[in-house]
């Protein structure tokens, strides 16, 4: 049996006013909308959350929020922790305890790649310091080692509580193996390999642009849930379209991912500053309006 439910999981990106302070009531605002449209399993912290750039004040204040606003029946939240050190991630996610939570997202110490011995200790060491906790592995490049599928057969076997792996930079060939692999985990992937991982079996939706089109989002991974697959990777052409066009004005410009998140949570109707803590750059008014432009435009029937 899967460790972790079949479900889209969406991130709630951290709106920051002139003086990078956090604008509390777009806060609340943005996770209510969220659970609103429809998405139940919500996290913050994460790269687009910006948990890389969080000092510890900051992540008090805004975990205390965050559970404050998912607290109803059916909502199922995670804290993301970033950091460089075993000791500063279980002292984040302490933090988080403490406050209430119980499920979690971690990466691994960027400052070194780890060897695998040191890879396997960094997951019984964070994982094993809350036994009773969930555990996401939020598996990227960053951190200057990818987890492969081998690696993972290796970690369910010694950590019982990690439940799933968020994934989004996999091939055709890796997805095959990391849902077959590890068929005990619930593998969260994004919208571009989401279909391809429903070929080999049960996995989940990292949806970046959930908050965007959230009724063809919904629409999307319902397909793939009951595997309708034929109406699935019709759809799936659609979406990769989508994107594409959506994206275009801001191409040329490299900025990190909290820059297009907060645009995607600004485009579905949450008035989202689009700035982010120094020393990030987000996009200009201007990039934001051809989007919008776009979304109103060509893809009118998938903003209602």
């Amino acid at each position: 049996m899967k460790r972790y439910p079949q479900t889209i999981l969406v991130s709630c990106e951290i709106p920051w006013d002139e003086n990078q302070q956090l604008l509390e009531d777009v806060f609340r605002q943005e996770v209510r909308h969220t659970i609103e449209q429809g998405f139940r399993h919500v996290y913050v912290f994460g790269t687009a959350g910006e948990g890389y750039a969080v000092d510890t004040n900051r992540f008090r204040q805004i975990v205390r929020i965050f559970y404050e606003e998912t607290r109803g029946p059916g909502v199922f939240a995670q804290v993301g922790v970033i950091g460089l050190s075993t000791a500063n991630i279980i002292e984040r996610i302490a933090i988080a305890w403490e406050t209430g939570f119980r499920a979690f997202q971690i990466s691994l110490p960027c400052w070194g790649a780890l060897n695998d011995d040191e890879m396997l200790t960094f997951f019984k060491d964070v994982c094993g310091s809350f036994p009773e906790g969930k555990f996401l592995h939020y598996n990227l490049p960053r951190t200057k080692r990818l987890v492969t599928p081998a690696d993972y057969r290796r970690i369910v076997d010694a950590v019982p509580n990690l439940v799933a792996t968020k994934n989004t930079g996999t091939t055709i060939d890796n997805t095959g193996e990391l849902i077959c692999g590890t068929p005990e985990l619930q593998h969260f992937l994004g919208e571009a390999m989401f279909p391809i991982g429903c070929l080999y079996g049960e996995c989940s939706l990292l949806s970046s642009f959930g908050p965007t089109v959230p009724r063809k989002t919904q629409e999307f991974f319902e397909y793939g849930r009951t595997r309708q697959l034929d109406k699935l990777f019709a759809m799936h052409r659609e979406y990769l379209d989508f994107v594409h066009d959506m994206l275009a004005p801001t191409r040329g410009e490299v900025r990190i991912d909290g820059a297009y998140d907060k645009m995607f949570v600004r485009l579905g109707g949450v008035d989202m500053p689009l700035r982010l803590l120094s020393p990030y750059q987000g996009f200009s008014e201007a990039v934001f309006e051809q989007c919008r432009n776009v979304l109103q435009g060509k893809y009118a029937e998938w903003a209602r």
